[in-house]
């Protein structure tokens, strides 16, 4: 059995892939493979692909676009491995990613283990991103990680075995956050203090890029808080937390929305569903500790305000 699969959907990456990949060769971790799922590429990717293929752990496979949550899920159904990590065509890894979090997930026995990482912007480090951390836990008795651990799959490792029927949706966007929150919950999750996934953000990124698929993200909390509901009153609580924190996120972001339509549509739905899921979600505590940006972001009208001042 190969010990970690790196699972990496692909869709027009030809400026990007040869970096991913070559981080791989550069891995001081050996046994893996590497399972490329191309989406139906129209530019030079597949070219750039089949000069990995002669190393044995590159295994391509090639299907007509569906979207990357069902290129995730194949790639997690074709995988061998003990272990299981995702990788973005357009990222890259430090030489050192596979062992470090192979060695913690083995040695401390654990399900998930997350790792800081670097935000890179034009080729150059722009931040870097250290999760809170935290000891070698459970979610029931360190709840606040629904807030603090990215919903993003990269960054993890994961034991193969705990995934089972957890799937990336394939029909809405943000699929990532409920494969994230769900493998969260009734798992042993670890941390490694280690800056060891390099995340690449483009000009035209998920907070620039607004179109009617941002809805999505209603559908996606349905998902997770129907998937929580029977856990206990503590959990539920940063649940809440939690969906005030990814609406308060997307609303802000409609600052980017040129459309005022749409934007204020977004806006007032997502009103609607923190009015409609949460009791007093105006009294909680995410928006004091927010303080003047919480004060804005639980009211409607001042959202509405601050996102057509900015597109001014």
């Amino acid at each position: 059995m190969t010990k970690v699969s790196v699972i990496i959907p692909v869709y027009n990456s030809g400026k990007y892939i040869k970096k991913c990949l070559d981080s791989l060769l550069k891995q001081t971790f050996k046994d893996f493979e590497a399972i490329i799922i191309d989406d139906g590429s129209i530019d030079n990717s597949v070219d750039i692909i089949n000069n990995y293929l002669n190393d044995k752990r590159f295994k391509l496979i090639k299907r007509k676009n569906g979207g990357i949550g069902s290129a995730r899920n194949l790639g997690i159904n074709k995988s061998t491995g003990k272990y299981i990590t995702f990788l973005d065509s357009d990222d890259y890894l430090e030489n050192d990613y596979l062992l470090e979090l192979y060695n913690k997930i083995e040695k401390d026995k654990l399900d998930i283990v997350v790792c800081n990482y670097n935000e890179i912007k034009n080729n150059l480090l722009f931040r870097k991103i250290k999760i809170n951390e935290f000891n070698n836990t459970y979610l029931k008795d360190n709840p606040n990680l629904l807030l603090y651990i990215n919903k993003s799959p990269w960054n993890k490792i994961y034991r193969k075995s705990i995934i089972k029927d957890i799937k990336f949706p394939e029909d809405l966007k943000y699929e990532d956050t409920v494969f994230v929150c769900k493998l969260l919950l009734n798992n042993k999750l670890g941390y490694l203090n280690k800056y060891l996934y390099n995340y690449v953000i483009h000009d035209k990124s998920e907070t620039t890029t607004m179109d009617n698929k941002v809805f999505d993200i209603f559908k996606i909390l349905d998902d997770i808080r129907n998937f929580y509901k029977n856990e206990d009153k503590n959990i539920l609580e940063y649940l809440d937390k939690m969906t005030i924190q990814i609406i308060a996120t997307y609303t802000i972001q409609q600052r980017y929305q040129k459309d005022k339509l749409l934007r204020n549509k977004f806006i007032d739905e997502a009103f609607i569903y923190l009015n409609n899921n949460i009791k007093d979600y105006k009294k909680n505590i995410y928006f004091k500790e927010r303080k003047i940006k919480g004060f804005i972001e639980k009211s409607k009208f001042l959202t509405k305000i601050y996102c057509s001042i900015y597109n001014l």
